[in-house]
């Protein structure tokens, strides 16, 4: 190992990205580390946003970049961009031969890089793992990461406990909350006239910070649910503003994002973004009567805004919830009904469960101790005692 640790970290979309940007950031500070970022994914395309641009402005400096998306929505479009991922980061790994892996998550980038760094015996440490998605496959790959991994860096208690009864060692699991949070303690936020600026269109008396993603568990429910969801807000009246931001690319996500610009066309009251930034972003949720869809964010960070969330079927079932989440059936009649109730939702005693928003410290912390050497590498299964 060379005198200083040797981290590679992995962003493959916008979400983790935005989650990841204050341990990036403590991460290239640190005199003891040499942060090796390799960015892949929607980050290298540009129906995404070409989002790579983003890191670049933030100054962090790309070691490799892994192109492995296949354009396509369908199943097969998605296995053969995980294989060429797989390709990829095993490539990237052989040039950089970090000491670390560290990855956040649960999407089929993320998992790519894992299967190559376990071939490689490269050590992986796995931020928000035990979190849980049941509507989506997601969840399956975040627990076969987790199985992957060798330091378990969980936002809560209860994913703690999950981890542990997937027979990882407790000592090897650290509590940090969600680093998401770290953005409302260190990065200011766009005022509202700033915001108008930066997005290219005034606010509305009311606004709806919208995403909607593939629901990939549910074949063909994806474009069904959306649409349920803009037959809804299409009865808003102009003095209530949608802004969208584009779904992942996931299976399906494609033939979402078509429908949602053909549906937003002509309407001065519908700004659709193929990704806003995490600036941007956040500073429009701090501004937003409420957030709606089946976003992570909408659980994760809309809380500390003390903004409600209307979330959407089952692609975030089983994740913790805070009181201002309000959950929903994917048709219209229920939809409606919540968008009702959060406008009257009462939010200011809310309390956020993915943590305080000092997460990074912590996260840097554990990587900086992480023990390497094979006894990390030949992990055991640990059960857990019987009553």
């Amino acid at each position: 190992m060379s005198a200083r640790r040797k981290i590679a970290a992995v962003t493959g979309s916008r979400a983790e990205y935005g989650l990841l940007y204050w341990v990036l950031k403590d991460l290239q500070a640190c005199p003891d580390v040499e942060l090796q970022l390799i960015v892949t994914g929607m980050h290298l395309a540009p129906e995404f946003g070409l989002t790579v641009s983003e890191i670049e402005r933030d100054g962090l400096p790309i070691a490799r970049r892994v192109d492995m998306l296949v354009s396509g929505d369908t199943p097969t479009s998605t296995a053969k961009s995980l294989a060429l991922g797989v390709l990829g980061m095993s490539d990237a790994l052989g040039h950089l031969a970090p000491d670390i892996m560290l990855v956040l998550g649960d999407r089929f980038e993320i998992l790519a890089a894992a299967q190559a760094a376990m071939i490689h015996n490269i050590p992986i440490a796995h931020i928000a793992g035990g979190d849980t998605t049941e509507g989506a496959f997601d969840e399956a790959i975040r627990h076969a990461i987790t199985k992957m991994s060798h330091l378990h860096l969980v936002t809560t208690e209860s994913s703690a406990r999950r981890v542990h009864q997937m027979g990882e060692d407790p000592v090897r699991i650290r509590i940090v909350g969600s680093p998401g949070l770290d953005h409302l303690n260190r990065r200011p936020l766009l005022d509202r006239a700033a915001l108008e600026a930066a997005l290219g269109a005034p606010l509305g008396h009311r606004n709806l910070l919208v995403t909607f993603h593939p629901v990939t568990l549910e074949a063909g429910e994806g474009l069904r649910q959306q649409q349920e969801l803009l037959s809804v807000l299409a009865a808003m009246g102009n003095d209530t503003v949608c802004w969208f931001t584009l779904p992942n690319a996931d299976t399906g996500g494609r033939a979402l994002a078509a429908d949602l610009r053909a549906w937003a066309a002509g309407r001065a009251n519908a700004h659709v973004f193929a990704s806003l930034g995490q600036l941007r972003y956040l500073s429009l949720m701090s501004q937003a009567d409420m957030v709606i869809g089946n976003s992570s964010s909408g659980l994760y960070e809309a809380p500390s805004f003390k903004c409600p969330t209307v979330n959407i079927g089952d692609r975030q079932r089983g994740r913790l919830a805070a009181a201002s989440v309000l959950h929903c059936e994917p048709h219209a009649n229920s939809i409606a009904a919540a968008i009702e109730r959060a406008w009257t939702l009462d939010c200011t005693s809310v309390v956020n469960p993915y943590g305080d928003g000092h997460s990074s410290a912590r996260i840097v912390q554990a990587l900086l101790e992480l023990p390497l050497g094979e006894a990390l590498l030949k992990k055991q299964f640990h059960l857990i005692p019987s009553n």
